[in-house]
């Protein structure tokens, strides 16, 4: 997962506006990588993390993030992936 989550951080480092906050992009973690591309990202952006994670894996990672207390997913985000992970992962 390390080898897969550094390539992940690559997809950030190669558009740093998904996470404008920082430049420390060694501690980002796969929520926080997948929080910034499914909020900001390009659907190429979603793409490569899929292909990187896995289908499964990136619809762990949205249940988490729903399921959080306070929820930084855009309300349209949440809605799309919601129905996507939906019919995809489930």
């Amino acid at each position: 997962m390390d080898t897969k989550l550094n390539r992940a951080r690559n997809i950030i480092r190669n558009n740093p506006g998904l996470i404008w906050y920082t430049t420390g992009y060694e501690n980002l973690s796969a929520e926080a990588i997948t929080e910034a591309i499914l909020n900001y990202g390009s659907w190429e952006n979603f793409q490569e993390l899929r292909g990187l994670l896995g289908t499964k894996t990136l619809a762990k990672i949205f249940q988490q993030l729903v399921q959080k207390k306070r929820s930084n997913l855009h309300p349209l985000a949440k809605n799309y992936f919601n129905n996507y992970f939906a019919k995809y992962a489930f």
